[in-house]
């Protein structure tokens, strides 16, 4: 007999509920990395009371928690009630490759949750909940708190950690001098670039707080003396100079107003052979499932950008002066767009 798929199997009433009740995972992991629970783990198996003392929780409710996330395969029961991490668990410790943690820390907590609540708000005003309900705007939020920033901060390497050495794979970099990494933050993505091309130059270009740890991972990549930092806003302008321009991640978090602003500081500063590469992901047209349609919808809420397809790609950058060559995929999630002046 043909295995059709668990959806032919759970009714579409139940399809719905488990949907929902998703949150309700969401939100036991997320507080098992607020608990700090694989690091009081790391050094070996505890009883749910030895880490009830250690997290101040209440040790019965503790073991009930705790055998709920062992079904998750966070952790493991033994026969004397004793907890342990799995491979599974181990990714929540603290440093531990890929940044989970703060990635669940970022994501998880009452700032998103919150904002999700509102969603009815975005939908009615097409304005971003987070504003709403925070009364600031997103990254303002996290500029006035470091820790949140810190977290987020890793949690974009974490969440896009495998894209830059698969972008610097599938573009031909060849006949390029100097690539100027917009709003490039600690420098991941232009490291990843030079570490591939050898012949590259980068300059690193984000605000003075945002670019503070680039030059300890630069030099840990081995590309320090290759990549000059500058600091400023991209919504005041951008180094020019460049042979390309790379947008890692930045189109898709503002309004076409404020993209059209960034994208024609580029466009100045570029030279008539310059090239502009964005780096997002591209949605499909149609039904086609694809986790770049419900980041659409964090875009929506949080910064009050947007995730694009291409034909909406082309159409933002005839407005601001360019002409969309190509979309080229990589083995990641993300791809490159492609664009030169018009």
């Amino acid at each position: 007999m043909t295995d059709t798929g668990t959806a032919s199997i759970v009714p579409a009433h139940m399809q719905l509920i488990q949907m929902c009740a998703g949150g309700w995972v969401a939100a036991a992991v997320y507080a098992t990395a607020k608990l700090g629970l694989a690091d009081h783990l790391a050094d070996g198996p505890r009883t749910a009371h030895e880490l009830a003392a250690r997290t101040g929780t209440h040790a019965p409710s503790l073991y009930r928690f705790l055998r709920t996330i062992a079904g998750f395969g966070i952790v493991t029961e033994s026969d004397a009630q004793r907890f342990a991490l799995t491979p599974l668990g181990e990714a929540l410790k603290t440093g531990a490759s890929g940044a989970a943690r703060s990635t669940l820390l970022a994501f998880g907590g009452p700032a998103f949750w919150r904002t999700w609540e509102e969603i009815g708000y975005s939908l009615e005003t097409g304005k971003p909940a987070f504003d709403h309900v925070w009364g600031t705007p997103f990254f303002d939020y996290l500029a006035k708190r470091p820790e949140a920033a810190a977290h987020f901060s890793e949690a974009m390497i974490g969440f896009h950690g495998s894209e830059p050495p698969t972008v610097a794979e599938a573009y031909d970099f060849s006949g390029i001098g100097t690539v100027v990494d917009v709003g490039g933050a600690t420098g991941n993505m232009l490291a990843a670039l030079l570490t591939r091309h050898p012949g590259l130059r980068g300059i690193l270009f984000d605000l003075p707080h945002v670019v503070g740890a680039a030059p300890a991972l630069l030099k840990e990549r081995g590309v320090e003396t290759r990549v000059r930092i500058e600091t400023g806003s991209f919504f005041e302008g951008v180094p020019a100079d460049g042979d390309a321009y790379v947008l890692s991640h930045i189109v898709h978090d503002w309004s076409e107003e404020k993209c059209l602003t960034i994208l024609g500081h580029c466009r100045r500063a570029m030279g008539a052979n310059g090239r502009l590469l964005i780096i997002e992901t591209v949605l499909p047209e149609g039904d086609t499932p694809h986790q770049g349609k419900l980041q659409d919808l964090v875009m929506l809420l949080f910064p009050g950008g947007q995730e694009r397809t291409e034909r909406e790609y082309r159409a933002l950058l005839e407005k601001a002066g360019f002409r969309l060559q190509r979309v080229i995929p990589t083995t990641s999630v993300v791809s490159i767009v492609e664009a030169v002046p018009a």
